[in-house]
């Protein structure tokens, strides 16, 4: 008789549960119709690892796999279980969607598919990017010449709490300014209408209310050198004088190999380095215009 705690055995068990769950994680994903892209932008999870989890390649991350499954609305239980209840209705239900014509199956579909969560709305945009990436300067100029309002979050915190950003990072810390931000965004959220967005560079580092933007925003990523970036913040008097420029532009340089690859989830990417604001503004509205971003 095998031992069922050998080696061996537990390399089949592993197997069997990698096999297991890409096969499952494949199938749901597919029923619900959702591009892996949309998949990945919800859990926050890389298209690589999905591709690998579908795969069945590799080994799996609780926290990760936890991710997918709350992206795909099932609880993680139903991805890892050997066997999964159904209840009869279900399955009967499921047996006459199978013998059915291909008319009746397709009315089927659009009868769901109705009740199924919208992606972003026609209209709402919102810049990301590290500051002096020209997030408000650019935004606004652009919300004025497509005549739409421009918000940005960070003023708005101001004037709900009626205090300058300073005060409020000293009053609440940075884990209270987070929980302000969060709250602004979701009342942001349930504005009505097209509108251009401005939120914080940092705000890419919050995994809820990044999932909450990108779910419910066209995402542009604003972006330039780290060295630009450095004088126009500089510019804006908003920066400690550094007397070591090398130090200035180390950090600066960190910062966005740290970021980059949460910005880079944004659905488009505009360059604002080297060239006038003016015209930084007049690509901004041809990049909107191109991604169709605005309701025609």
């Amino acid at each position: 008789m095998n031992n069922p705690d050998t080696p061996q055995q537990n390399d089949l068990d592993r197997h069997a549960l990698i096999s297991r769950v890409a096969g499952r994680v494949r199938e749901v994903r597919k029923q619900k119709g959702m591009p892996r892209r949309v998949v990945s932008e919800l859990s926050g999870v890389s298209p690589r690892y999905l591709a690998q989890l579908e795969a069945g390649e590799g080994n799996i991350s609780i926290a990760l796999l936890e991710r997918v499954a709350r992206a795909l609305e099932m609880p993680i239980e139903a991805l890892i279980a050997q066997q999964i209840s159904v209840d009869p209705e279900a399955r009967r239900i499921a047996q006459l969607f199978e013998r059915a014509p291909d008319n009746v199956r397709e009315s089927v579909k659009a009868l769901l598919n109705a009740h199924k969560p919208v992606g972003p709305r026609p209209g709402r945009i919102c810049l990301m990017g590290l500051r002096g990436a020209g997030k408000t300067t650019l935004g606004r100029r652009a919300a004025e010449a497509l005549r739409i309002p421009f918000i940005e979050l960070s003023s708005m915190i101001e004037d709900e709490t009626g205090m300058p950003l300073s005060e409020v990072l000293s009053l609440y810390g940075a884990n209270g300014y987070r929980r302000l931000e969060a709250d602004a965004l979701e009342k942001v959220i349930k504005m009505s209408g097209p509108l251009i967005l401005s939120v914080s560079g940092g705000l890419v580092e919050q995994e809820t209310p990044y999932t909450r933007l990108l779910a419910q925003f066209h995402t542009i990523w604003l972006r330039t050198s780290p060295a630009e970036h450095v004088a126009r913040v500089r510019a804006q008097g908003a920066m400690q004088p550094v007397r070591d420029e090398t130090q200035a532009l180390a950090q600066i340089t960190s910062l966005m190999n740290t970021r980059e690859p949460l910005y880079a989830r944004a659905q488009a990417q505009l360059d604002t380095g080297a060239r006038p604001a003016q015209q930084s503004v007049r690509d901004l509205v041809a990049l909107i215009a191109e991604k169709q971003f605005l309701p025609i």
